[in-house]
């Protein structure tokens, strides 16, 4: 992991009146992560994305930006961003090639044609150039709006809910160019989604937030890798199997019979001594499915609480 620091939050907070949105936060983006933001619905992730853009003001702590202080060097930081909060606008009845032209221009960034081709090339839209954006799907229009993070080549790319509405295809076209933009491209994403998959599929590092808290950070697969899992077990012989597991020490590991499959929580060495035991008493086993998904780990630290 690289050791720089692209986003540096410590104890942010933002209240409004009896409302803590943003309690205490702290967290660290690395140069070239695609970070996951995750947490739940008033979790405090908009309000977090708000601040890291200076659309609103903290009550309390400190944002550093390419280890800069984002109060004091607003201007020269926020040059260096591109983001997507919620869901990009676009003039629908100009073409795509329009739309990021006017952008550029108004930026005073580079608004030469090779240079706007080479961004709908990146999204994959150049064939499209000039199709209106009114024709584009949802899909087509969220790639657009990526283009029009880039058109200025930031350093650190926010992206708020990006796949927000999108069909499956929509869904990994967004999910295959933010990979692309990361390994091939070297940009660091901060990227804030509800849809949990995505970001199993593709963050490197992860925090989870709840009522503004922290509840965890970390590597992504270290933190589904951890030796404590769910597995489920399904037998022949319920009735049969839950007395020889009440009555033995596997009982302690037990947890609930769900959907007629026996699910146990345990450290993933114990997984084969259990199988084993059933075995030795002719108990059929037709599977045995480790559970950690990152849904699963999700939904399990949310009700559990800081660790």
């Amino acid at each position: 992991m690289n050791s720089e620091k692209i986003i540096e939050i410590s104890n942010l907070t933002k209240k409004y009146k009896k409302l803590t949105a943003v309690n205490q936060l702290s967290l660290n983006v690395y140069k070239g992560d695609v970070f996951g933001f995750l947490g739940p619905n008033g979790a405090g992730k908009s309000t977090t994305i708000r601040m890291l853009l200076t659309l609103i003001n903290p009550t309390s702590g400190t944002i550093k930006i390419f280890n800069k202080n984002l109060k004091k060097n607003r201007t020269e930081i926020l040059s260096q961003i591109g983001a997507i909060v919620e869901k990009p606008d676009f003039y629908l009845y100009l073409t795509a090639y329009k739309n990021l032209e006017i952008l550029a221009k108004i930026s005073g960034i580079d608004s030469s044609k090779t240079k706007i081709m080479e961004m709908l090339e990146l999204v994959g839209l150049k064939d499209r150039a000039d199709s209106k954006v009114k024709t584009f799907s949802h899909g087509m229009k969220q790639r657009l709006g990526i283009a029009q993070t880039l058109i200025h080549d930031p350093e650190l790319i926010i992206l708020d809910e990006p796949t927000t509405g999108l069909d499956p295809q929509g869904m990994k076209e967004i999910r295959d160019l933010i990979i692309f933009l990361s390994k091939e491209k070297g940009k660091t994403i901060f990227l804030s989604s509800h849809i949990l998959r995505e970001i199993e599929l593709i963050a490197s590092r992860m925090i989870i937030i709840d009522k503004g808290k922290t509840i965890v950070e970390g590597v992504v697969s270290e933190l589904l890798n951890a030796n404590s899992l769910s597995v489920s077990f399904e037998v022949d012989e319920m009735e049969k199997t839950m007395n020889y597991i009440t009555q033995s020490k596997w009982n302690e590991y037990y947890k609930a019979n769900q959907n007629g499959k026996l699910l146990f929580e345990m450290d993933k060495e114990l997984i084969p001594k259990l199988t084993k035991y059933l075995v030795e008493k002719e108990i059929g086993i037709n599977s045995v499915v480790p559970i950690r998904s990152l849904e699963d780990y999700f939904l399990k630290i949310t009700e559990e609480g800081p660790v």
